[in-house]
């Protein structure tokens, strides 16, 4: 399979009039309803891989062939432009070269990598930035690597989390000097951290963990402020449901109740492809 389509779906999105909002995705299923609901955009976030995967927090024991695989998984099932998260790239600069491979021969459309010093190490704070020398290593190496000139590469930053204002901008301009095709920035407060780090890049800009007062679109356009992400509440509530449902059996719940809050086996069918799956058994199953 080839992925330039979803990947130039991405980047329309980055040189466009329009503001877009990736969906939070974590398996084929969620990226088969996304894909059913006309959602252009999605991204596998790391804490919810981290949890969908491995049922563990977002602490950095997810491998990069974990992560991969499940890109892989959710790229085959759906159109969907999928932005993932790569956390630091997965050790150095030379890891680094060796996640965007992987990712971009999943089907990734967009990758990004941060300047998060991870895993924590010991004595340190879980917030501490590598050096930004290192950082554009990292940046350097994730660029040649990509094969494909239409995969998006953003970098990231959490300066605004975890230094200041002035480091973060600083930061920001020194990425902007790269290949890069984007700058990500985690934790916006209020306008004038945008607006300061506007100054610093001519590169569009995506927002993560913003404020929720940062909603004004025209603001953001304003700004070249080009994809905004919306958290990962669409996974948290299924495990809620879930959660939920098991309780109800467990307790000694009639499993018919659950029925009334269950999905319509027409909807159902769509989303499986149920109908392709029953057409190839007919072509290839049958005299």
């Amino acid at each position: 399979m080839t992925f330039s389509k979803q990947r130039k779906q991405f980047r329309n999105y980055l040189n466009g009039p329009n503001i877009g909002y990736p969906v939070s995705v974590f398996d084929p299923i969620s990226a088969r309803i996304a894909d059913h609901l006309k959602i252009d955009l999605g991204i596998l976030g790391g804490s919810v891989a981290s949890a969908a995967i491995l049922a563990a927090p977002d602490i950095m024991v997810l491998t990069l062939s974990e992560l991969s695989d499940q890109v892989e998984r959710i790229c085959r099932v759906s159109d969907i432009s999928l932005m993932v998260d790569a956390d630091n790239g997965y050790g150095n600069a030379l890891n680094a070269s060796r996640t965007i491979q992987e990712l971009e021969r999943a089907g990734a459309a967009a990758i990004t990598i941060e300047d998060a010093a991870l895993p924590p190490q010991y004595g340190s704070s879980d917030t501490s930035l590598i050096s930004c020398d290192e950082m554009i290593g990292k940046l350097r190496a994730a660029i040649d690597a990509k094969r494909d000139p239409n995969t998006v590469i953003i970098a990231r930053t959490n300066g605004l989390s975890s230094t200041s204002l002035d480091d973060t901008s600083k930061r920001v301009s020194a990425y902007s000097n790269l290949n890069v095709d984007a700058i990500m920035v985690v934790g916006a407060k209020e306008y004038g951290d945008i607006e300061s780090i506007r100054k610093n890049t001519h590169l569009p800009l995506v927002l993560g963990s913003a404020s929720d007062k940062l909603k004004e679109n025209s603001f953001l356009l304003k700004n070249n402020v080009k994809v905004v992400l919306t958290g990962h509440q669409p996974f948290f509530t299924t495990m809620k449901t879930l959660y939920d449902s098991l309780k109800h059996l467990k307790d000694g719940g009639n499993p018919s109740a659950l029925k009334e809050q269950s999905i319509a086996t027409e909807l159902e069918n769509a989303i499986l492809h149920s109908g392709e799956y029953r057409q190839q058994q007919q072509d290839y199953l049958s005299h």
